[in-house]
């Protein structure tokens, strides 16, 4: 008796976007019939009609074919941030929040689950908790920015505005033009700057980086920190979590909200 196709697809989809690895299209058809007892034509029926409706995707590396979620359309991140090309429509719901962000070299556009974690501890402090915008002023950083899809989403959610650093001129570039994109040049600033350089005090630091560069920045986000200032830090294996947390709470910090994806953690800390 063949099944659902619709919910063959879900299953599909599913499996693919929470693997832990890249999966060939036969490792999908191998592993999916035996765990939904379904037949290889199925299941290849359902990546078929997956690909042809943009929500998984083909990647190439080494000569092998991978099966990969798609973010060349509309993807919700978190309950109430969707991302998309900003070339594609899409029909909002009321209280979402729609970011415009041009594919590029830049690392930010969502595939990484670094990015989806540290938009998902954003929404949590800015919205669901209502931290900081309280405040009718508000400063915040991005360290690294990338794609500078933190910075934005700061600013959507509240947060007055935003500067992002990055050493990189073309991820500087790239997040220039997403800014335009979403309209919010006079709240997003993008600068070629060391966190030592700032003397502002920072009521908002967003840092998506490994964790020796977290620990190596720790002095300076401790000076520049407001006292009721809050850090989201990501690039955390999820086997370093404990060691990270431990050693932003040893001294000032309090850890408020954590969450792992995929063997990634982040972290938000109070000052």
């Amino acid at each position: 008796m063949e099944r659902d196709i619709n919910e063959i697809k879900k299953k599909t989809s599913s499996f693919v976007l929470e693997s832990y690895q890249r999966l060939t299209p036969q490792e999908v058809e191998k592993q999916l019939t035996h765990s939904l007892g379904c037949s290889r034509k199925e299941i290849k029926t359902a990546i078929k009609e997956l690909v042809t409706s943009g929500e998984l995707t083909y990647s190439y590396l080494f000569g092998c074919t991978f099966l990969e979620p798609s973010f060349n359309r509309p993807v919700r991140v978190s309950k109430h941030i969707v991302l998309k090309p900003p070339e594609i429509n899409y029909n909002k719901l009321p209280k979402d929040i729609i970011i415009n962000i041009q594919p590029g070299a830049s690392f930010g556009t969502g595939q990484h689950p670094t990015t989806r974690l540290c938009l998902r501890g954003l929404e949590h402090l800015l919205i669901e908790t209502g931290r900081l915008i309280r405040n009718k002023q508000t400063l915040g950083l991005d360290i690294g920015t990338g794609s500078g899809v933190l910075a934005i989403a700061s600013v959507l959610m509240g947060i007055s505005r935003m500067v992002g650093t990055d050493i990189d001129a073309c991820a500087r570039s790239e997040a220039i033009e997403n800014i335009k994109l979403n309209r919010l040049d006079q709240n997003v600033s993008i600068e070629n700057r060391e966190l030592k350089d700032f003397s502002k005090k920072i009521d908002l630091l967003c840092a998506n980086l490994r964790v020796p560069s977290l620990k190596n920045l720790y002095s300076h986000i401790k000076k520049i920190i407001s006292d009721r200032g809050a850090l989201v830090l990501s690039g955390i294996k999820e086997e370093e979590s404990d060691n990270v947390i431990d050693f932003y709470t040893k001294e000032r910090f309090e850890l408020l909200w954590f969450e792992s994806e995929k063997g990634w953690t982040c972290a938000i800390f109070l000052g």
